[in-house]
């Protein structure tokens, strides 16, 4: 009976961090480049009270086991596809694939990555992104340029005000992971390489065609509003059935208190 309060507490704990993760999905569903997270459960110890037994007096195939209660995890993060979203703007770019931009951010020595791809030029003619934050790759662009283009391997032209010749500014650098999901989650759709994520690979488009660039185009966030609200209806039951749980083995200690009076 005790067992069941603190096995249900378990899962009243899981259930809260379940809807946190929801909550942060949710919250950035207009997020541009924005990847959802997901808590993967495990179940806790079992205790045994009485093993199966396998001999040639007796044979108890099935033993007695009950399980402790839940414990998150992990929260992993799914990069799959978002939408891609026609914005017009020149600038914006939006990757088809599994790689990432390189941003280069003040206070780190080496690059970090996004897939947040609506990008400004700078009054210096950088492309940065809308912290400011050096793009790697393009080169500074001459004052007064129009007619941006943003070719599928990252190649960025424009034209000079008086000439129609095309200038090329450098293409857009782009990393691939071999486990994303081991990058280090920084906040401002940034992300760090780790150990876990392996060094990154940068992207050749001439001999990786899985990766494409798309101009005048945002991917979007990959949460889809009624999966989630799926998902929250599901983790609040849950979290009442478990609380219901706690009020029944609180009732049944109640009962068993009470049988002398």
């Amino acid at each position: 009976m005790f067992r069941a309060l603190y096995t249900s507490s378990t899962g009243m704990y899981g259930q809260q961090l379940n809807i946190d993760a929801i909550a942060h999905n949710v919250s950035n569903v207009n997020t541009v480049g924005f990847k959802k997270s997901r808590v993967n459960f495990q179940d806790l110890l079992y205790q045994t009270i009485q093993k199966p037994v396998a001999s040639e007096e007796i044979q108890q195939p099935v033993g007695l086991q009950i399980g402790l209660g839940t414990r998150p995890a992990a929260i992993q993060t799914l990069f799959t596809q978002g939408n891609l979203s026609a914005t017009g703007n020149p600038l914006d770019v939006a990757i088809s694939g599994d790689a990432f931009f390189k941003v280069e951010v003040p206070g780190y020595d080496e690059p970090l990555y996004t897939r947040n791809g609506a990008f400004l030029v700078d009054a210096e003619g950088n492309l940065v992104n809308s912290d400011g934050y050096f793009v790697l790759g393009p080169d500074t662009i001459e004052p007064g340029a129009r007619d941006f283009s943003v070719g599928s391997d990252g190649t960025i032209t424009y034209k000079t005000p008086g000439s129609d010749d095309v200038i090329e500014a450098g293409r857009l650098e782009l990393a691939r992971f071999i486990n994303p999901n081991g990058l280090e989650l920084l906040g401002k759709s940034l992300y760090r390489a780790t150990e876990l994520s392996g060094e990154p690979e940068d992207w050749d488009p001439e001999g990786d065609s899985s990766v494409s660039l798309h101009g005048s185009y945002l991917e979007m966030s990959n949460v889809q509003i009624v999966e989630e609200m799926v998902n929250l209806i599901t983790a609040q039951r849950a979290y009442e059935f478990n609380s219901k749980s706690i009020q029944s083995a609180d009732e049944m200690l109640g009962m068993a208190a009470n049988l002398k009076r």
